[in-house]
């Protein structure tokens, strides 16, 4: 008896239909490699949850580079249905989500042109690779196959402006840890709880304050940091690696007031 292949199971994740079916047929005759498509990122997390319940998990997602991302490629493309999701999931949040909840598959990037900076994000977000859409197949067989002996795959004309990216984002990062030093331990408590996405009211009986002392720490918080908004503290303290609070209820109405912004103004 011979040895038996080895398949590679590969989703395709692409919201245009001409270059997923194209994409998926050219990689299905492939002696060793199964593949399926999705069309939006939903769909895409949905076929990874049912094919993990079957045991037979993917181990290569490639992901669109402006996957959810309205008119990003004109209309040259017809879109292939969402299955009914009216809330699109773009392309790095999904390498992110699939990264974070199941760190065993690898995800590439398909990108119809260059972009240091959407790379750079993939690559902070766990892809392992990013590639033209106009490469050769078996250019991209090979970016499939190392990504799986957890190589990292960029092309060479992307790696200085990756490179300088990243460096500005540990700047960023190194600075944003900087601002959020010189917060007090209560407003840093404050601050985790606007990353959880709680309101004033919700983090006033969380903390056991009153709502005025909460928007009296918040409105520190926003001036420490040189912020004018709750979303761009929340911003600011994600960069700085900033966690959200806890989210068990401190107390039956700890789940109310989850609005943390209306408008740019403090809710």
């Amino acid at each position: 008896m011979g040895v038996p292949v080895v398949r590679i199971r590969v989703l395709v994740v692409d919201d245009h239909r001409i270059f997923a079916e194209s994409l998926a047929a050219a990689l299905a005759a492939e002696p060793d490699v199964d593949v399926a498509a999705a069309g939006s990122g939903p769909a895409a997390l949905r076929c990874l949850e049912r094919a993990a319940a079957e045991g037979r998990g993917y181990d290569v997602m490639l992901v669109d580079a402006e996957l959810g991302i309205p008119g990003a490629a004109g209309d040259r493309r017809a879109p292939v249905p969402a299955d009914g999701e009216n809330a699109p999931v773009d392309g790095i949040s999904l390498v992110a989500g699939v990264r974070s909840d199941r760190p065993s598959v690898r995800t590439v990037v398909l990108a119809e042109k260059d972009d240091p900076r959407r790379a750079a994000l993939a690559l902070q977000a766990g892809a392992s690779g990013w590639v033209a859409k106009d490469c050769s197949l078996q250019r991209l067989l090979a970016v499939i196959r190392g990504v799986l002996r957890d190589e990292t795959h960029l092309p060479p004309a992307l790696l200085t402006g990756v490179l300088r990216e990243l460096t500005a984002a540990r700047k960023h990062r190194t600075e944003s840890e900087r601002l959020v030093e010189a917060l007090t331990p209560r407003e840093r408590e404050v601050l985790r709880c606007m990353v959880a996405g709680l309101g004033r009211k919700a983090v006033a009986e969380r903390l056991f304050l009153s709502p005025h002392t909460v928007r009296t720490h918040m409105q520190n918080v926003l001036g420490k940091l040189g912020v004018h908004s709750t979303l761009a503290a929340v911003a600011l303290a994600r960069r700085a690696g900033i966690g959200p609070a806890d989210q068990t209820p401190a107390g039956p109405a700890a789940l109310a007031g989850n609005v943390v912004e209306r408008g740019g103004q403090l809710a």
